[in-house]
């Protein structure tokens, strides 16, 4: 289910670094559908392009069609989840992920990889300004991708 608004409907290229002018594309991730629904609803009502998925394997296999800047995932499938899959995935190992809670606080996480996420965001205190600077920040970081291991060496001189 992709959520926009009127006014972002016509924009369906999604931008190489998205600014507070351009929208913003979002893949909402969460254990059940009506909570995948909710963060996608929740997320568009802020003028953010979303669309949802159910568990890490609907999401790996519904991004083929649609790029987003920026996952926005419930902390649940982000702790409970082996992410291998995931960190293996060409598209979602390099979008920055926003970790999403209605109920855990942040000093509350106890996630494997937390410098693989990007942000956290507790729902129910959620400042649309706050939230919106955050999912932007994480979307507009740099891009690094490793070199193949087929590049030649650099030289290293000694002395």
């Amino acid at each position: 289910m992709h959520l926009e608004n009127d006014r972002d409907a016509a924009q369906n290229t999604a931008p190489s670094i998205p600014t507070p002018t351009s929208p913003l594309r979002a893949l909402c991730i969460a254990r059940h559908c009506i909570l995948s629904e909710h963060i996608a609803r929740y997320f568009a009502e802020m003028g953010v392009l979303t669309t949802n998925a159910v568990g890490l394997e609907s999401a790996l296999a519904g991004t083929a069609d649609w790029t987003p800047d920026v996952v926005i995932c419930d902390y649940d499938v982000l702790a409970m989840v082996p992410l291998e899959s995931w960190e293996q995935d060409k598209l979602l190992s390099r979008t920055p992920v926003v970790a999403v809670s209605l109920t855990r606080h942040a000093e509350e996480l106890q996630l494997l990889d937390v410098n693989g996420i990007a942000g956290f965001l507790y729902l129910p205190t959620l400042d649309r300004s706050a939230a919106l600077r955050i999912l932007y920040a994480a979307a507009a970081r740099p891009r690094y991708v490793l070199p193949s291991s087929g590049a030649p060496a650099r030289p290293v001189e000694h002395s």
